[in-house]
């Protein structure tokens, strides 16, 4: 059994066409989790207002930063030439959570 690198392996996974596009891939997820840390602190000072109630600032900053992050990763993904991959992934993602709601009673 040959060694197949994690590059290999994500680029079979992802059904991508070239380690390139997993590199670029890699980029967009990362640039994405560094923008949203930036964006952190902005966010919550804003929500929490002058009263400085963090905890109820924190809970919505997370209702709001999910379809916020996915903005992000789209926006990300069409600058660097692969919104078709993550518009794919997006809706894989969505269609995962809905389902989970959708879950019959038995």
């Amino acid at each position: 059994m040959a060694n197949i690198s994690w590059m290999e392996k994500l680029k079979q996974r992802w059904k991508l066409g070239s380690i390139y596009q997993v590199i670029i891939v890699l980029v967009v997820f990362a640039c994405t989790g560094f923008t949203v840390l930036f964006i952190k602190k902005p966010i919550l000072g804003f929500l929490a207002g002058e009263n400085g109630n963090t905890t109820f600032a924190s809970v919505l900053y997370y209702i709001f930063i999910l379809p916020l992050y996915n903005v992000i990763l789209l926006a990300y993904g069409f600058l660097l030439g692969q919104f078709t991959f993550f518009w794919e992934f997006e809706k894989r993602s969505v269609g995962r959570i809905i389902s989970a709601f959708r879950k019959t009673k038995r």
